[in-house]
């Protein structure tokens, strides 16, 4: 079973099967790879059931680490191997360090859909 929700204090992670959306709110700011396990496994976990299109919403992520970034970048670079899931990345121009990090993402995952707004 897929967890629905992973929540601490600084930020919430949650999952809406229905959509196959994954909701990263708050701020990420976790010490290294270990600490980001539970949400490595959660995305892992969706990307596992082979859906059409998976969306992850980061318009509520007010910072997202150098950890973070790295491990978002390798759930990127594991969907190259999944042709038939389409990714959807959804960010805001209201969060600074979105713009140039997310582009970057699209480098990795040439047929990733970024929306920025």
């Amino acid at each position: 079973m897929i967890a629905q929700e992973i929540k601490a204090e600084d930020y919430i992670v949650q999952f809406d099967a229905d959509s196959t959306k994954i909701n990263l709110k708050g701020e990420l700011s976790l010490g290294g790879s270990s600490e980001y396990q539970p949400i490595t496994n959660l995305l892992n976990e969706v990307a596992a059931t082979d859906p059409e299109i998976i969306t992850i919403d980061l318009r509520e992520l007010a910072f997202l680490n150098s950890s973070g970034i790295s491990m978002l970048s390798k759930f990127v670079m594991s969907l190259r191997k999944k042709k038939g899931t389409q990714l959807v990345i959804l960010g805001s121009n209201d969060q600074p360090w979105q713009g140039k990090s997310l582009q970057n993402l699209v480098k990795l995952l040439p047929g990733l859909q970024l929306k920025v707004q």
